[in-house]
């Protein structure tokens, strides 16, 4: 597996999170850290970050208030880090939609094993079929490698990001279709997501940007402007 997943750490104590974006770093992962919750919301649209790492005392907003916020338009995986160690508290995040709850101190293996988790979870999770599309498809130089799970151009990897990963391959799956923005956001975040696709356009900026020759003229992934996302046809093959 090549795709180098992107953790938003939301922890307002610097020493934590510094610590934490250390050994995530250390087994590869890309971090972007938010000290607040308005930070964190506003990360959370413009970053498209593969999973969260939420402590719940922030000094704005509840971390609670923040993981309700998400959950309203994504089923992006939450790993609850807190100190908050009551089994109320622990009970309340996971009905409120975490996906995890890692209680204060914690071990370095601990946290990786549930990050790991998460993530596999997302990847093996109903509704998102693209996950499943076996083979390559083809069109110009570019390559999507669905056994590998990368996109290549002129025999390079890329290196996308997760999200951008599971967006370029839904894309193929259905090329020389237009898949709507709503489709797409139902498709990738869940049922739960809605209203802004600044999330849906912040992936497909980057993967044109590491893609296309020119990003402004794009040879592969195409706008139906107001509508949604066309991937250029190719050929399949099994």
């Amino acid at each position: 597996m090549n795709i180098k997943e992107k953790v938003l750490i939301i922890e307002d104590e610097k020493s934590i999170a510094q610590f934490i974006a250390a050994v995530l770093g250390g087994q590869g992962y890309e971090t972007i850290q938010a000290r607040t919750g308005k930070e964190a919301l506003s990360m959370l649209s413009s970053h498209c970050p593969d999973v969260v790492i939420l402590d719940l005392g922030l000094p704005d907003l509840d971390g609670m208030d923040v993981l309700r916020q998400l959950r309203s338009w994504s089923s992006l995986p939450v790993v609850v880090v807190s100190a908050r160690s009551h089994e109320r508290d622990k009970v309340a995040a996971l009905d409120a939609g975490a996906d995890d709850y890692l209680t204060k101190p914690f071990g370095t293996d601990e946290l990786l094993a549930r990050v790991r988790t998460a993530i596999r979870h997302t990847r093996t999770a109903s509704g998102n079929g693209e996950i499943a599309q076996k083979g390559t498809y083809t069109v110009g130089e570019l390559v999507i490698d669905y056994n590998k799970h990368q996109v290549l151009v002129r025999g390079e990897n890329v290196r996308l990001t997760l999200s951008e990963w599971r967006l370029a391959a839904l894309l193929g799956k259905h090329a020389g279709k237009v898949l709507t923005y709503d489709f797409l956001m139902k498709e990738l975040w869940g049922p739960r997501a809605g209203g802004s696709n600044q999330i849906l356009r912040v992936n497909m900026a980057n993967i044109r940007r590491k893609v296309e020759q020119n990003p402004a003229e794009p040879e592969y992934f195409f706008t139906e402007v107001g509508v949604g996302y066309r991937m250029a046809e190719g050929e399949q093959t099994p």
